[in-house]
């Protein structure tokens, strides 16, 4: 007998770095309006740095996405989290041991401790594997100093997915890498 699942997924670079991003406050609230009338079963966030947010967020969406862990690492946080409709079974981090350079202050990738987080979830007996990442940034597409930081974060992450997927039976990666233009 084959059953069948429907999973809607939702991933967001939301794009919240203190003192820095335009309209960060507004846009979260934006963000938290929109979650809490979705449908979605999981979500994926990016660049949610400031707990405040997170807080915001989580319980905003409380009465849609009750579920949430956020994947604490680094100097400032990871700033990946996820929000889900069904109870988190597991959670892992597991953060890159390439990520920027600590002297490059203006860029923050290294303080973000960023890596690949996985939520474990059981759904109609379905073993889901979620997992979100957020690449380093590309500051430069010109003279981007940061590729072989990214390519080794992808291989990282398909390794750690390979090495964790075994016994899911839907594999699920969210996130992004990004080019900044500040």
């Amino acid at each position: 007998m084959c059953s069948s699942l429907e999973f809607k997924v939702f991933t967001l670079n939301c794009w919240g770095i203190a003192y820095v991003s335009k309209d960060r406050k507004e846009r979260f609230h934006a963000i938290a309006e929109v979650l809490a009338t979705s449908q979605y079963d999981v979500v994926c966030l990016q660049e949610v740095w400031v707990n405040e947010d997170y807080e915001l967020l989580r319980t905003k969406v409380a009465g849609v996405l009750p579920y949430s862990h956020y994947f604490y690492s680094g100097v400032t946080g990871s700033g990946v989290c996820i929000l889900s409709r069904h109870p988190i079974e597991e959670t892992f981090f597991h953060q890159w041991s390439i990520n920027g350079y600590i002297h490059k202050l203006h860029h923050g990738d290294w303080f973000g401790g960023k890596g690949v987080g996985l939520c474990k979830f059981k759904v109609n007996d379905f073993v889901i594997n979620v997992y979100s990442a957020h690449l380093h940034a590309e500051y430069d597409r010109e003279f981007d100093e940061y590729k072989a930081h990214r390519v080794m974060q992808a291989y990282d992450t398909a390794q750690f997915i390979k090495l964790t997927s075994g016994d899911a039976d839907l594999i699920v990666i969210g996130g992004r890498s990004e080019y900044r233009t500040w």
